[in-house]
């Protein structure tokens, strides 16, 4: 019997990802160790400095900054947890579709509130005599990690995982798009005061670190459905003609 041979897990995948969520582990240590001045603070105070807002800044509610605060909240989720997941199963990539539903639970769902109940960080509070602003939105407790920037790194494995590594170009696209997906993240985040941007920094590397340990668990069923085509393109097969007597 015929078929085709699925290449070995790649290994790199599980390294790479377990070593991003190591720097998770230990940036959560050093602020336990030191609460109010953990070995970033003085980056934090200087970024928040550089780039925080207060609440008459336009770009702050701009619909850019918004963009990015959605894709952490309800629209987001609706997103990765429903609409994608839906279309997979419906193209027949069920696999694919159990690994994107794993990935946003275990890093958004799971690692992230884990890490954010232990470690409990504060975050930036208002500081009126040195024209500094607490978070302009709605916000739950601990800052450390980002939840958004957690999600935002999930994502960007998640989509990468999900391009047949026959399609090159599509995903040297979707590598600049991630860079500026990064870059928009970090900056939102920290232009709303929600997070210190160490928080947003580590949380990007352990979304990214979830999504890898995860695809490397998934390789053998994602790279079965790189080369399923949806049962709506595939060809019909002519009824067999009974042969002359």
């Amino acid at each position: 019997m015929s078929g085709v041979q699925t290449p070995p897990r790649n290994r790199t995948l599980l390294w790479v990802g377990l070593g991003l969520l190591l720097i998770l582990v230990l940036q959560g240590a050093a602020i336990l160790a030191a609460p109010e001045a953990p070995w970033t603070q003085a980056l934090d105070d200087a970024w928040r400095a550089a780039v925080g807002a207060g609440p008459d800044d336009a770009v702050a509610t701009g619909p850019i900054a918004m963009l990015f605060q959605e894709i952490g909240a309800i629209p987001g989720f609706a997103l990765m947890m429903l609409i994608l997941p839906a279309a997979l199963a419906i193209v027949g990539r069920w696999r694919s579709m159990l690994f994107v539903i794993a990935a946003q639970l275990a890093g958004p769902g799971l690692v992230s509130q884990l890490a954010k109940n232990i470690v409990d960080r504060p975050r930036p509070a208002e500081d009126a005599a040195a024209g500094l602003f607490g978070p302009l939105v709605m916000v739950d407790h601990g800052s450390f990690p980002s939840g958004h920037s957690m999600s935002m790194g999930v994502i960007i494995v998640t989509i990468f995982a999900l391009i047949p590594p026959t399609r090159r170009t599509w995903r040297i696209v979707w590598a600049v798009i991630s860079v500026l997906l990064t870059m928009g993240m970090i900056w939102q985040r920290t232009l709303i005061n929600a997070h210190w941007f160490s928080d947003t920094v580590v949380g990007i590397l352990a979304g990214m670190g979830v999504a890898l340990v995860l695809w490397w668990a998934f390789w053998p069923w994602l790279n079965r459905d790189y080369g399923r085509r949806p049962w709506f393109l595939k060809p019909v097969q002519a009824p067999a003609t009974a042969s002359a007597a």
